[in-house]
């Protein structure tokens, strides 16, 4: 069987190799650093399986061409699946999968930036650059004294939560299909989404974007939360309803947002855009308020987890083959 695997980074080089290595016998494998896209979509004649990462937006005209040309097995070498028609490639018969890369990584940089939000991280390095030493509009809060909502116990969610016990704050989760080991910790409790909302001081969103979490986020939901409530988000954009956030922010409503990702994101982060004109200007006008960080999507962006995007991305074909692949959609 001939594979492809689309937007191979120069970082992702090496594992690419060592998955090529470990490929069982009778499967071969080509890259190309381009996205998947209608430009470069008959590339992908006589391969039953492609890998790719979360540029190639794969719409239904896209898979069905891809279906045409050959293609059985989609691999999406990221947590998210939302850029491609899953339910059109399954009516086709195409087998698709995600990849669940080790969970730490992103666990680290949520926690990291709660500390950075709550700490007021963001104007203190700003005044630093201009020699402004003071503390006035710098003061923190104790992460020890608050409660954290944690939306999502997926892999993700939950090693959040494990690193956040060992702080003392109080933790309250939401999820639609809760875990049952950790419903039984004494540290945590599950409880409804608005009871997480109003009862929170920090929330931290790790569910995927499908159609019941889009825009959770939401006027209703703020209208509900606590006054200085710190919402930071890791997994997608879109799960949080920009325009109601801004007046949230600009009304004080919330004391602190911390995004690692955005809406209408793609062609922007993981871009070199120095010199051109930004056309999302919601971004724009977020990342000017003191209160408000913005990170370019890197939550995943560590050593062990680009190798296992790729790794797992790869093999991941071999084992949608053989019925053994535990992310298959």
């Amino acid at each position: 069987m001939n594979i492809k695997l689309f937007e191979l980074r120069d970082d992702e080089a090496a594992a690419y190799l060592r998955a090529a290595d470990d490929l069982p016998a009778g499967y071969s494998i080509s890259f190309d650093a381009q996205i998947l896209s209608e430009a470069n979509i008959e590339s992908v004649a006589g391969c039953e399986g492609i890998v790719i990462n979360n540029k190639s937006v794969m719409p239904a005209t896209l898979v069905e061409r891809a279906h045409e040309l050959g293609v059985r097995y989609i691999a999406i070498r990221c947590v998210g699946f939302n850029h491609v028609d899953v339910k059109r490639a399954q009516e086709l018969g195409i087998k698709v999968c995600n990849t669940a890369y080790p969970p730490h990584g992103v666990a680290e940089f949520t926690v990291m930036l709660i500390l950075m939000a709550l700490r007021r991280c963001k104007a203190a390095i700003w005044r630093q650059q201009v020699n402004d030493y003071s503390l006035d509009g710098l003061l923190g809060r104790e992460l020890r004294t608050l409660t954290v909502g944690v939306v999502g116990t997926g892999r993700i969610g939950r090693t959040v939560i494990d690193n956040l016990s060992g702080f003392g704050c109080k933790i309250v989760a939401y999820d639609p299909y809760p875990n049952a080991k950790l419903a039984e910790r004494d540290d945590l409790e599950y409880v409804d989404i608005d009871t997480l909302v109003a009862s929170s001081d920090v929330i931290t969103l790790h569910v995927p974007l499908m159609d019941s979490t889009r825009g959770i986020i939401n006027a209703d939901a703020i209208a509900k939360m606590r006054d200085n409530v710190t919402i930071v988000n890791v997994s997608r954009g879109e799960l949080i309803d920009t325009d109601a956030v801004i007046e949230a922010i600009e009304s004080e409503r919330i004391g602190a947002l911390a995004m690692d990702v955005f809406e209408d994101e793609i062609g922007i982060y993981h871009e070199n855009r120095m010199h051109d004109i930004l056309a999302n200007r919601k971004m724009a006008y977020l990342r000017q308020f003191p209160n408000v960080l913005l990170t370019n999507h890197i939550a995943f962006y560590t050593d062990i987890d680009v190798s296992c995007m790729v790794e797992q991305g790869v093999a991941a074909v071999p084992a949608m083959v053989e019925g053994t692949c535990a992310t298959q959609l």
